[in-house]
């Protein structure tokens, strides 16, 4: 005797964790950044930029170095540390709101794709942001997501939010760090740059502490 099932329609998970065709034809934008929106995820987005770029100067950044290159707030391994992202959502991503546990995978996959033969990209792109754990041991999410850039020069036109967000940075209004070479040297290369605190400088230092064997360039990638 056959029994006769009415077919049941399911959600397709992958338009949520792989939307690219969705976005496509919606005419969605990534990265979009705005100061006036009523958007509360762009509200959101935009107070965590303004305290980064109000509290991320030369001292900060040197303080902040010397506080967790110690590498004595917690022990964890790869797999441990994915899964403590499980619960932890950037506050400066304009586009999702999804665990960052989520976005390692997407991004591990997305190169694995484009890149088969390069699995130590892979493995960066699965590590890439696993500093922002720093948010789970006290550390402000200003002090650890969004996108990095140089302190101790003035901010180039490509950071983020750079012409609403600066005016109250004491660096801002010191001629030592407020032009556009500061206190670099022009071709000093990166190696001699202070990038400002967050998830990539603190995963590129935890790599060379622990004698990391990825190539120089991961390294670079992923600061």
């Amino acid at each position: 005797m056959k029994v006769l099932v009415p077919p049941i329609t399911l959600q397709d998970p992958s338009e949520i964790f792989r939307p690219e065709k969705v976005i496509k034809e919606c005419g969605w934008q990534f990265r979009k950044y705005s100061s006036d929106s009523e958007d509360a995820r762009q509200k959101t987005v935009y107070e965590t930029y303004l305290q980064m770029h109000t509290h991320q100067t030369v001292d900060f950044v040197n303080s902040k170095i010397a506080e967790w290159t110690k590498f004595d707030k917690f022990k964890c391994g790869i797999l441990d540390a994915l899964d403590k992202l499980n619960s932890f959502v950037d506050d400066s991503d304009p586009d999702i709101a999804l665990p960052n546990s989520i976005h390692a995978y997407q991004t591990a996959e997305r190169i694995r794709a484009h890149h088969p033969d390069k699995d130590w990209m892979q493995l960066t792109g699965l590590i890439h942001d696993l500093g922002k754990v720093m948010a789970l041991y006290g550390e402000p999410q200003w002090a650890v997501v969004g996108d990095t850039y140089p302190v101790g020069c003035s901010a180039a036109p490509s950071v983020v939010l750079r012409d609403s967000t600066f005016r109250d940075n004491s660096d801002a209004k010191n001629p030592l760090y407020n032009t556009t070479l500061g206190m670099y040297k022009e071709g000093c290369g990166l190696d001699s740059i202070l990038m400002s605190w967050g998830h990539d400088e603190y995963m590129y230092q935890v790599l060379k502490h622990n004698k990391s064997t990825l190539p120089q360039i991961a390294l670079d990638m992923i600061r």
